[in-house]
């Protein structure tokens, strides 16, 4: 049993906008967000191009969703496809992050995403009412000057407000959990991959173990969880609990960060040579993000997707290397190492990378046989300093002129899409 009384209390506000893309896309064409049938899809010109998110009513009644391809859409009149306009949602995002700030400083408000926020409001409710009456007044400003959905979970802390918002608030509008409903409405849950941080193949392993439901999650033996998975062992335990004790703005599932960029090619690449340059142009990015943060990683991780034409497949593999880097080209070393090893000729249509196992920037050691590694690694701030100066496009490695490299283009892109 989890003794709750010495656990934090707060009051947590996640809040998620219904369909974002959707329902901002549908307001500029102006529809209703929740009655009208509309798809926002990267490319309406490829006809398998990803469907970036549906309107609640084309995901009921036609079982359109995030993930879709284009072909999957009927070809009925009520349906209106879209193509994405990324810098507008980004603008919206941020003037309903301005109406949470209304009610509390911006210390207290996290942006999760581009389009679900948490907000401690434990300082507020002395101004403006309980948490659930902040809650209400938020959706009703979001509502009335955006006319966008959205719903709220309210919870002790960020984990309980986030399994509140994905299992009732949705359903409901606003929804408010407290320890004392974990075992009613927590528990029950099955299958396991509804709760948050569950994926399948966890979920498969704890299927393996028998566990089936939340409730047989937290009534196993924590040493077991944590001999078959470490420290997330721990995490899976007591998250069945409600327990989570990370601050607003930590992740919610602590443990170790990571920094990672997945790319779905436009076209198939069949020449090693073509695959080798978006390598290299996936490490630039990987190596720049955990720059930007600061951080070094030792575990670098290369994913390879296969084209379906080759009935899908690929591999994954990881290699911990003895100095932790956040160097490009020390990156694609790696992975030219692992690919090398691994790739069997196919061609290729998805590719992922990932450095891990993290320590900050600043705790890197010289190696007195290496005297060029400081530069390098300088290098890399000077590049990413004239890139946020002057444009994502306006310093390229020359891989990104080719047939192959795709930099050039995503360079024109917001998070990955149309402007």
């Amino acid at each position: 049993m989890v003794d709750y009384s010495a656990l934090p209390k707060n009051k947590i506000l996640c809040i998620d906008m219904k369909s974002f893309y959707a329902s901002c896309s549908a307001v500029i064409l102006g529809l209703d967000p929740l009655n009208c049938y509309l798809a926002v899809a990267g490319n309406k010109e490829r006809n398998g191009s990803v469907v970036l998110a549906a309107s609640p009513r084309l995901k009921k009644e036609f079982g359109i969703k995030t993930g879709s391809r284009l072909f999957e859409i009927p070809d009925d009149p009520r349906i209106q496809v879209v193509e994405p306009k990324m810098s507008t949602y980004l603008r919206i995002s941020t003037e309903i992050t301005r109406v949470f700030n209304r009610y509390v400083p911006k210390e207290a408000i996290h942006m999760y995403s581009v389009d679900e926020s948490f907000i401690q409001v434990d300082g507020a409710i002395h101004l403006w009412g309980d948490a659930k009456t902040i809650a209400e007044k938020m959706k009703a400003d979001i509502e009335r000057e955006f006319q966008l959905p959205c719903a709220v979970g309210i919870g002790p802390n960020m984990l309980m407000a986030k399994l509140c918002l994905d299992l009732e608030a949705k359903k409901q509008g606003i929804a408010e959990w407290t320890y004392e409903d974990v075992q009613q409405k927590l528990w029950n849950v099955s299958p396991l991959k509804e709760m948050w941080g569950i994926g399948r193949r966890v979920e498969k392993t704890l299927n393996g173990m028998g566990i089936f439901t939340v409730g047989q999650l937290a009534r196993y033996d924590l040493g077991k969880l944590e001999k078959k998975f470490g420290i997330m062992g721990n995490q899976l335990y007591y998250h069945a609990w409600g327990v989570d004790l990370s601050e607003l703005g930590a992740p919610i599932v602590a443990g170790q960060i990571s920094f990672g960029k997945s790319q779905i090619l436009l076209r198939d690449y069949k020449e090693e040579e073509e695959i080798k340059h978006v390598i290299l142009e996936i490490c630039e990015e990987v190596a720049r993000r955990a720059r930007s943060h600061r951080k070094a990683g030792r575990t670098i991780s290369l994913g390879i997707g296969y084209s379906q034409d080759e009935l899908g497949g690929g591999f994954h593999r990881s290699r911990t290397i003895k100095q932790p880097t956040n160097v490009t080209m020390d990156l694609y070393r790696v992975c030219l190492e692992l690919f090398h090893e691994h790739y069997t000729g196919k061609t290729v249509r998805q590719i992922s990378i990932t450095i891990g196992n993290m320590v900050d920037d600043h705790q890197l050691q010289l190696d007195l046989f290496d005297m060029g590694a400081y530069k390098r690694r300088k290098l890399g701030y000077v590049v990413d300093s004239v890139r946020r100066r002057f444009g994502s496009g306006s310093l390229l490695r020359a891989v990104s002129y080719t047939a192959a490299g795709t930099a050039k283009h995503r360079a024109t892109l917001v998070g990955g899409h149309k402007r």
